[in-house]
């Protein structure tokens, strides 16, 4: 892998998109072991650099680097000078100054992760910039079903909710259509703007019609935090269209997996039944996600297999 940063699926290649993976099957048996720590990043440092809340992705990323063996600095914004108005850059150029490798970020501007690029002489990996991609999220799930189902290519994955300002379903979409899968988007006609026409998607608003044999369905959170105005009238009537229930789980395919990138609003967009069936791979996700961060980490710095 060529590249010094990662910011989006969107601008790496498919073969690039193999490597990451392949090169993530390596650190899956290292995460098993005894001892779960491997020289790679001895000497270098990485920044945890997050404006926004997290557990899964931060803790993921601190957990790779330190089986990396890399010394890790994790940063929140909460308790720093950006609450006496430091800028981005002011902080970063900082926190550069101590000679840091690599910076991730998470921040809630779409074009974050780009912006640092402009002045950082270190990596940068986008751990999420506002409605914008999560790459690493999508590599994960691209992992947990290379693995659940042996291929990425001649899929059909269905990617269920909150479309308009979810990250992850812009990363996901790539991905999967990159890969060679058919990708199926669905939700509220008001979370799926006109403009995803122009994305590697079938559009259909109706779940039950959509999920019909599915190989994947990816549930998405709805993001509340990120709304302004009434997008759908009511929770109740959301859960009534869009909610994956074991009947509507019958429509997929008998071997479909369910997948969420967390946290999960249970009893929203899933029902505890679903969430907890042996058709569920949430926590198989968030499992890959350490190996794969290793292997983007690896990559970019530079570090041996």
């Amino acid at each position: 892998m060529e590249k010094k940063h990662l910011l989006g699926i969107e601008n790496l290649k498919k073969e690039e998109i193999e490597e990451i993976l392949e090169t993530s099957k390596s650190f899956i048996e290292i995460s098993k072991r005894p001892i779960k720590k491997v020289p790679v990043l001895r000497g270098k440092t990485v920044v945890n650099l997050f404006f926004e809340p997290s557990t899964r992705t931060r803790s993921s990323f601190e957990i790779a680097a330190k089986r990396l063996s890399a010394d890790v600095m994790n940063f929140s914004s909460s308790v720093s000078s950006v609450r006496k108005g430091e800028s981005l850059k002011d902080t970063v150029l900082n926190l550069e100054a101590m000679k840091t490798d690599l910076i991730i970020i998470r921040h809630s501007f779409s074009g974050a992760a780009k912006f640092l690029t402009t002045f950082c002489s270190s990596s940068v990996v986008n751990a999420g910039d506002g409605t914008h991609e999560h790459p690493t999220q999508a590599l994960l799930d691209g992992m947990t079903v290379l693995e659940k189902k042996g291929r990425l290519d001649g899929l059909k994955v269905v990617i269920v909710g909150d479309i308009l300002h979810s990250r992850v379903a812009r990363s996901d979409i790539f991905l999967f259509s990159k890969m060679g899968s058919k990708v199926v988007i669905s939700g509220p006609p008001t979370l799926i703007p006109g403009y995803f026409r122009g994305f590697p998607v079938e559009i259909d608003y109706n779940l039950d019609r959509a999920l019909e044999n599915a190989d994947v369905v990816i549930m998405l959170r709805l993001q509340k935090e990120r709304m302004q105005g009434g997008f759908f009238p009511s929770v109740r009537e959301y859960r009534q269209k869009y909610q994956l229930t074991p009947e509507r789980l019958i429509r997929t395919k008998p071997d479909a997996i369910v997948m969420h990138p967390g946290p999960i609003n249970r009893g929203i967009e899933l029902s505890s039944d679903v969430a907890d069936s042996g058709r569920s791979v949430i926590l198989e996700q968030v499992e890959k996600g350490v190996a794969v961060r290793m292997a983007v980490l690896s990559l970019l710095l530079g570090g041996e297999r």
